[in-house]
C-alpha cells in the first residue's frame, strides 16, 4: 500500500509539472522545444491523411448504402462482431413486386410478359449491386477502416507520449534555469539528460510511424484501383443487362402494339368486323401508335435502310485505334463481334448515335459500342 501511495504521489507530481509547463507555454511565459521542419511536415501529412480518409470512408459508405438506418444497423453488428444479415436490394424487391403483379394480371398477357422480363432484369441488377457492395466493402472500405482503427490509433498514442516527453524536457530546462545552488544544478542537469534521452527515443519512434504514412498511401492507392475495377464491372454488367432488355422489348414491341391491341379490338366485337362503314364513322377514332423499327445506336434515317458495313467508307482522316475492354456479341449483321484486349480501328459517321462507332478488324466492319472500347491516341 505504501508503494502505491508513493507512485500515486509521483504520478500526481509529474502531471502537475506537465500542466504547469503547458499553461505557461500557452501564456507565453515558458520556452517550448520546437520540432524540426521535417517532423512538422510529417505530422501535418499524417493529420491530412487521417482527415481525408475519414471523409472518403464515410461518403463511400453513403454511396454503397444510402439508408442511414441500415448503416447504423451494420455498424452495430460490426461492433458486436456478428454477421450482418442479408438485406434485399431495391432492385430485387422491385423484381419481386413485378413478378407478383404479372401473375395477378396474367403471365400470358402482353403486360404480364413484359413485367416478367423487366422484373428478371431488375433481379439481375439487384444481384449485381449486391456483389458490387460486397466487393467494394472488402477491397476498399475494410482497408480504410483498418488504418483508422489500427495504424492511426498507434500513431496518436505515440504522439501523446511524445508530447508528454517534451513537456517533461521543457519543465526540466525551466528547473535548471531556476536552480541556484550547485547541488540543485547538478541534480537538474542529471534529470535533464535523462529526459532528453527519453524525448529523443520517443521522437525517433514517432518519426518512424509517421514515415509509414507513405506506405499507407501506396496501400490505399492499390485499394482504390480495385474499387474502380469493381465499380466498372458493376456498371458494365448493368449496361449489358439493360441492352439485353431493350432488345427483348424492341423485338416484341411491334407484336404488342400491332397485334395485341388491334387483335383484341376485333375479337372483343365480332359484329364490328361485319358492320358497314357507317359504324366506323359514328364511333370516335382510336389513335394508333406508330411503330418505327430502330436499331440500337443507329438513327432512324440509317435504320430505314439497314446499314451494310461493306458499303461504309472510312473517312480520309479521323480514324483511331481502340482496345476492346470486354467481349461483345453482335446482335445482328450490322454489328461487329468483339473480343477483350484485341485492337481495332474505329471512326464515326455523320448522324451516328454518339454511343456507337464503326469498327474495322481486317476485312470485317460493323457497329461497336463506345463503352466497350478504350480509345487510344
Amino acid at each position: 500500500m505504501e508503494f502505491n501511495v508513493k507512485k500515486l504521489a509521483s504520478d500526481a507530481g509529474v502531471f502537475f509539472s506537465r500542466a504547469m509547463q503547458f499553461t505557461e507555454e500557452k501564456l507565453g511565459q515558458a520556452e517550448k522545444t520546437e520540432l524540426d521542419a521535417h517532423f512538422e511536415n510529417l505530422l501535418a501529412r499524417a493529420d491530412c491523411t487521417k482527415n481525408w480518409t475519414e471523409k472518403i470512408l464515410r461518403q463511400t459508405e453513403v454511396l454503397l448504402q444510402p439508408n442511414p438506418s441500415a448503416r447504423v444497423e451494420e455498424f452495430l453488428y460490426e461492433k458486436l462482431d456478428r454477421k450482418v444479415p442479408s438485406r434485399v436490394t431495391n432492385g430485387e424487391l422491385l423484381a419481386q413486386y413485378m413478378t407478383e403483379a404479372a401473375n395477378d394480371f396474367g403471365p400470358g398477357t402482353p403486360y404480364g410478359k413484359t413485367l416478367i422480363k423487366v422484373g428478371e432484369t431488375q433481379r439481375r441488377l439487384g444481384a449485381a449491386e449486391r456483389e458490387f457492395i460486397r466487393s467494394a466493402s472488402i477491397s476498399f472500405l475494410t482497408p480504410l477502416r483498418n488504418f483508422l482503427e489500427g495504424d492511426w490509433r498507434t500513431i496518436s498514442k505515440e504522439r501523446r507520449i511524445l508530447q508528454n516527453r517534451r513537456l517533461d524536457l521543457d519543465a526540466c530546462k525551466a528547473r535548471l534555469k531556476k536552480a541556484k545552488a550547485a547541488e540543485a544544478k547538478a541534480a537538474a542537469e542529471h534529470e535533464l539528460r535523462l529526459t532528453q534521452t527519453e524525448f529523443d527515443r520517443q521522437a525517433e519512434v514517432t518519426r518512424l510511424l509517421l514515415e509509414g504514412i507513405s506506405s499507407t498511401h501506396v496501400n490505399h492507392l492499390r485499394c482504390l484501383h480495385e474499387f474502380v475495377e469493381s465499380q466498372t464491372n458493376y456498371y458494365a454488367q448493368c449496361y449489358q443487362f439493360m441492352l439485353d432488355l431493350q432488345k427483348q422489348l424492341g423485338s416484341s414491341k411491334g407484336e404488342i402494339f400491332s397485334g395485341t391491341f388491334v387483335g383484341n379490338a376485333e375479337s372483343a366485337s365480332p359484329a364490328a368486323a361485319t358492320s358497314p362503314p357507317v359504324a366506323a364513322a359514328t364511333l370516335p377514332a382510336v389513335p394508333t401508335i406508330p411503330v418505327v423499327p430502330t436499331i440500337v445506336g443507329v438513327p432512324n434515317s440509317m435504320a430505314e435502310g439497314v446499314l451494310n458495313p461493306n458499303e461504309v467508307k472510312p473517312p480520309a482522316s479521323g480514324t483511331r485505334r481502340a482496345r476492346v475492354l470486354y467481349d461483345y456479341e453482335a446482335a445482328d449483321s450490322t454489328e461487329l463481334a468483339l473480343l477483350a484486349d484485341e485492337m481495332i480501328t474505329v471512326y464515326s459517321l455523320p448522324g451516328m448515335d454518339p454511343d456507337w462507332l464503326i469498327g474495322e478488324r481486317g476485312n470485317q466492319k460493323g457497329k461497336v459500342p463506345v463503352t466497350y472500347l478504350e480509345l487510344l491516341s
